[in-house]
C-alpha cells in the first residue's frame, strides 16, 4: 500500500515535536522584576550582612520583595519585587543603603522550573519594545580626556628635552597649561622651538617672573573640539567591543548627541555585571619601581607612592614606560604553579617602548599599576524636599604586581599576583577590549516600561492569533480533513519556531512578531501548493492514493525552490541589517527551516495516519469532487 510512513519516520516526526515542546514550555513562566546586588570588584563577595541592608532598606520604603538568595559563588544577590514599578524606588534606596562599592542594577529574575532549567530549557529573551533587557545612557568626561591629554603633553614634552640635555622644570599648572621653567633665555628659546616642532597643535606664550624664563603651552579650541569627540568615539568604539565580549545578542550602541551614548541590551540576565563590565573606566601602566634612596634625593623622578597586594609600599617612577592602550591582545590564563595571570600582547609600538626601558634596566623591577576611576556618593536635600544625588570621581590606584626584570621585554609577556581566576578574567576582557578614551558616568538606567512593553506583548500576541484564527477558519473550510491536518502542522510549528529560538538564545522583537506572522503565512502556503496538486492528479484520474503520493512527491520541488529562495534573502538581511531588522531576519530564518519540516514531514505523517494503507475512494479535501480509481 502506498502513503505508509515506516515506523521510524513517525518516531523521528514524534520525537521533534516532543523535543520542541520541552524547550518551548518555559515560555509559559513570565520572569519576576528583580534587583541584583554585585561588588564593583569581580573578586568582591556579597555576603547575608549585605543581603540584610538590602532588605531593610526595601522594608523601609514599602516595597514587596521575596526570593532572595544570594548565588552560590557570592558574587551575586537576587531580590525579586512584587511589582515591575517598584524597581526604581527600591534601586535608589538599596543602592543608597549599601553606599560605594556595591552595582544595584535592575533585572528579571526567571520563573522557569528546574525540571526544565536543568537541561537547558530556557524562556525566549525579549526585545527591549517587548519589555525585555536594559536601556543605559552614560555621558562621556571630555574634560578628563582634555586633562589626561595635557599630562601626555607633560610627560612629552619632559622627554624631548632630556634628549637634548636641556634642563627646565616641566609641570601643569592649577589653569591646566603645561608650564616650561628654565634658568635662562637661551634655554628657553631652544625649548620653545623644540616644543613648537613636536606639537604644532600648542599656543606657546612667553612669561618671564623674576630669574625664571617659562614656556607656557595650551590646546587651541580646536584641537580641545577634536580631542572631546575623539573621546567619545573612542569610547563608543570601546563598549561596542565590551558588548561583544558579554555575548548579548541584537545590543544597540550609538552617539546621542556630543558626548552621550546609549546602550541597550535586549535579552540579557547579568545586567550588574553589565552594568560593572561597561562602566569600568581602567587602565594598566607599566612603571619602573625606583630606587629609594634616589627617590628620596631626587623628588621629580617619582609620583607616589603605591600599596601592593601584600602591604608593602612602593616608590613607582614617574615616567609611564607603556599604558593599557597599547595592549593588542589579552588572555586570561595560569602560570606554572597554577596561579591566574594574564598573557599581555603588545602592538609594535609598544613592544618597541617596552623592549627599550627594560633591555638596560636587567635586574631592577617594574611596577603594573591598575589605575580604575570610581565615585563617591553624597545627599544634599533640596529646598522642595527632593534629594539630589551627587558623584564625585576619583581615581583608585593598585599596584597589582613589582616583579624583577629578568631580561629584556618584548611584545609578549604575562602579568601575575592577581588574586582570583574571575579576576584575571576581568582585567584581560578590560585591556582586550580597549581602555576607555575618557571616563563615562551613568546618567540613565531603566527597563523598558511595563506598560509599554505589556502593550506591545499584547498586539503583537494578538495579531498572530487573528492571523492564525482566519488561516485556520480558511484552511479547515476550503481543504476539510487535509485542512486539519495543515492546521495541526502549523500549530507544531509555531511551537518549534518558539523552541528554536530560545535554544539558540535569539531575541524576540516586534519587527520578529512580524517574521512570525509571515511564517505562518508561508507554512500554510506550502500546504496550498500541497493540496492543490493533490486536487490536479485526482482530476486527472489518479487513485486518491496515488494522487496523494504524487501530490505530495511533485510539490516538494516547488516548495525548496520558493523557500531557499526566501532563505537567502533572509541571511542578506541578517548579514547587513542592524537591531529590528536582524530580529525579523532570525525569525524570518528559523520559521522557513521549520515551517518546511511541517509542511512536508509533519503534514504528510498526519495525511499518512488519515488516509494510508487502506482503500480510499474519495478524498476530504474540498473543491471539485476528488475520486478516482481506488487503491
Amino acid at each position: 500500500m502506498l502513503n505508509k510512513y515506516p515506523l521510524w519516520k513517525y518516531l523521528l516526526v514524534l520525537m521533534v515535536i516532543l523535543v520542541g515542546l520541552f524547550y518551548a514550555a518555559p515560555n509559559l513562566y513570565a520572569p519576576d522584576p528583580a534587583l541584583q546586588i554585585t561588588g564593583e570588584s569581580s573578586s568582591q563577595i556579597i555576603d547575608d550582612k549585605v543581603l540584610d541592608r538590602a532588605l531593610t532598606a526595601l522594608e523601609e520604603a514599602g516595597v514587596e520583595h521575596f526570593g532572595e538568595v544570594i548565588e552560590p559563588d557570592g558574587r551575586n544577590a537576587l531580590v525579586r519585587l512584587a511589582d515591575a514599578e517598584t524597581q526604581l524606588l527600591a534601586q535608589a534606596r538599596v543602592s543608597r543603603a549599601l553606599g560605594d562599592g556595591f552595582i544595584v542594577a535592575l533585572n528579571l529574575a526567571p520563573t522557569t522550573p528546574s525540571w526544565l532549567s536543568d537541561y537547558g530549557a530556557q524562556p525566549m529573551k525579549l526585545g527591549l519594545d517587548l519589555s525585555g533587557g536594559v536601556h543605559f545612557k552614560l555621558e562621556v568626561d571630555v574634560d578628563a580626556a582634555i586633562e589626561r591629554r595635557m599630562e601626555y603633553y607633560v610627560n612629552a614634552v619632559k622627554r624631548a628635552l632630556r634628549e637634548e640635555r636641556i634642563r627646565g622644570l616641566v609641570t601643569l599648572d592649577n589653569a591646566g597649561k603645561v608650564a616650561a621653567r628654565f634658568r635662562s633665555e637661551e634655554l628657553r628659546e631652544r625649548a620653545r622651538a623644540i616644543i613648537a616642532e613636536n606639537h604644532p597643535e600648542l599656543v606657546l606664550d612667553r612669561v618671564e617672573e623674576g630669574e625664571d624664563w617659562s614656556v607656557l603651552a595650551v590646546m587651541t579650541d580646536q584641537t580641545r573640539k577634536e580631542i572631546a569627540d575623539y573621546s567619545v568615539s573612542q569610547n563608543l568604539t570601546t563598549l561596542r567591543n565590551r558588548v561583544n565580549e558579554l555575548g548579548v545578542s541584537e545590543p544597540l550602541v550609538q552617539r546621542q548627541g556630543q558626548n552621550r551614548i546609549v546602550v541597550e541590551l535586549p535579552g540579557i540576565q547579568d545586567t550588574a555585571e553589565a552594568k560593572r563590565i561597561l562602566g569600568k573606566v581602567a587602565n594598566l601602566e607599566f612603571r619602573l619601581v625606583a630606587n629609594i634612596d634616589a627617590a628620596a634625593s631626587e623628588k621629580q623622578r617619582y609620583e607616589y607612592r603605591s600599596d601592593d597586594r601584600a602591604g608593602m609600599s612602593e616608590w613607582l617612577e614617574r615616567d609611564v614606560i607603556i599604558t593599557g592602550e597599547r595592549v593588542s591582545n589579552a588572555q586570561a590564563s595560569f602560570d606554572q604553579n597554577g596561579r591566574p595571570n594574564v598573557q599581555i600582547s603588545l602592538d609594535s609600538e609598544g613592544g618597541t617602548l617596552m623592549s627599550r626601558a627594560t633591555r638596560n634596566n636587567v635586574k631592577r623591577r617594574m611596577g603594573v599599576l591598575f589605575i580604575e576611576r570610581k565615585y563617591r556618593t553624597r545627599y544634599e536635600m533640596q529646598e522642595d524636599g527632593t534629594e539630589k544625588i551627587i558623584k564625585t570621581p576619583y581615581d583608585e590606584k593598585k599596584l597589582l604586581t613589582a616583579p624583577v626584570i629578568q631580561q629584556a621585554l618584548g611584545a609578549q609577556f604575562q602579568i601575575t599576583g592577581l588574586d582570583s581566576p574571575i579576576e584575571s578574567s576581568e582585567l584581560a576582557l578590560m585591556l582586550r577590549a580597549g581602555a576607555l578614551a575618557a571616563p563615562i558616568s551613568f546618567v540613565e538606567e531603566r527597563t523598558v516600561g511595563p506598560s509599554l512593553g505589556a502593550e506591545n506583548i499584547r498586539l503583537g500576541v494578538k495579531s498572530v492569533q487573528y492571523g492564525l484564527a482566519l488561516v485556520v477558519l480558511f484552511m479547515i473550510l476550503y481543504y476539510r480533513v487535509f485542512g486539519v491536518a495543515a492546521v495541526i502542522a502549523l500549530s507544531a510549528n509555531l511551537m518549534l519556531l518558539i523552541a528554536f529560538m530560545s535554544l539558540i538564545g535569539a531575541t524576540l522583537t516586534l519587527p520578529g512578531i512580524a517574521g512570525i506572522v509571515l511564517t505562518v503565512g508561508m507554512a500554510v502556503d506550502a500546504n496550498v501548493l500541497i493540496f492543490s496538486r493533490i486536487r490536479e492528479e485526482t482530476a486527472a484520474g489518479l487513485s486518491p492514493q496515488m494522487a496523494i503520493h504524487s501530490g505530495f512527491e511533485r510539490a516538494v520541488a516547488t516548495i525548496l525552490d520558493a523557500n531557499i529562495t526566501t532563505l537567502i534573502v533572509a541571511v542578506i538581511l541578517y548579514a547587513v541589517g542592524t537591531g529590528p531588522v536582524k530580529g525579523f531576519a532570525v525569525t524570518l530564518s528559523v520559521g522557513i527551516v521549520t515551517s518546511m519540516f511541517t509542511a512536508i514531514m509533519g503534514t504528510r505523517a498526519l495525511v499518512n495516519l488519515f488516509y494510508g494503507g487502506r482503500k480510499v475512494r474519495t478524498l476530504s479535501i474540498g473543491g471539485p469532487k476528488a475520486t478516482g480509481a481506488t487503491a
